[in-house]
């Protein structure tokens, strides 16, 4: 199935950065680990446009966490211009129609590890991606009990983060952005704290330990990747109600 090609009104020409030839979200090594787990690539992409394409997870926190991911090499959204960032909340309004659609919620969380520098920020692929969930689950409850508190943010507050060589944590919850410093924190640090807020306690280990968070320990197994086909599925679906809609109004 070809991508739905998502249109709006910015009309300004791309940015284009090019390439990272080492890069695993850019060609030739993007999808790789799609590949290495049996997920589709290419063809699991839901939509794009010259910017940026949106995509399942290759190892989800739960059904329905996407990223949304630039085309061109940039380290973090801290790196974009006026019109990348203005292209990029386009798309966050259209996750949350689709979301709606697919989950019965236009509710949402964002978040991203920025890098200033490799591997800043608690990012582990220094190339632009948000992360997105369904819902509202308590996510910066759980970051700020963990001490890196956050404040409002906006395009040039995180660029100005950047500009500074200091790497950020970005989160949208509850229709509010806030930008937490990102320097020392542990690697997926975000990830973490998203499974611990969706964290139920007929999933919780004896312990008192979390589920898995970090990628690499639970993409290609069995219920990871019913988890990506299930979002893939819903909201495919749901983009081709979406486009309908659009094209009726």
């Amino acid at each position: 199935m070809r991508p739905v090609v998502l249109e709006d009104a910015l009309t300004e020409p791309s940015e284009r950065d090019g390439h990272a030839a080492d890069c695993v979200l850019c060609p030739p090594l993007r999808f790789r680990f799609n590949d290495m787990a049996g997920l589709p690539g290419g063809a699991a992409v839901l939509a794009a446009d010259a910017d940026f394409f949106l995509m399942p997870d290759l190892a989800p926190l739960a059904d329905g966490h996407l990223l949304l991911v630039t085309e061109a090499h940039h380290p973090s959204a801290g790196t974009f211009g006026g019109r990348m960032w203005a292209r990029a909340c386009v798309w966050r309004g259209r996750i949350a129609r689709i979301y709606r659609e697919a989950y019965g919620t236009g509710e949402l969380v964002m978040f991203e590890h920025g890098p200033a520098s490799p591997q800043g920020g608690g990012a582990c692929i220094d190339h632009a991606h948000w992360h997105f969930l369904p819902g509202s689950p308590g996510v910066r409850a759980v970051v700020e009990r963990s001490g890196p508190h956050g404040v409002p943010a906006d395009h040039d507050s995180v660029r100005d983060r950047v500009r500074e060589g200091r790497s950020y944590l970005l989160l949208e919850e509850g229709e509010t952005v806030t930008l937490h410093p990102g320097e020392g924190v542990p690697s997926q640090f975000l990830r973490w704290a998203a499974a611990t807020a969706l964290l139920d306690d007929s999933v919780a280990h004896k312990d008192g330990s979390v589920r898995a968070w970090r990628w690499q320990e639970t993409f290609g197994l069995p219920e990871s990747k019913r988890s990506f086909q299930r979002t893939l599925d819903a909201l495919r679906s749901a983009l081709r109600e979406d486009q309908r809609t659009d094209s009726h109004q």
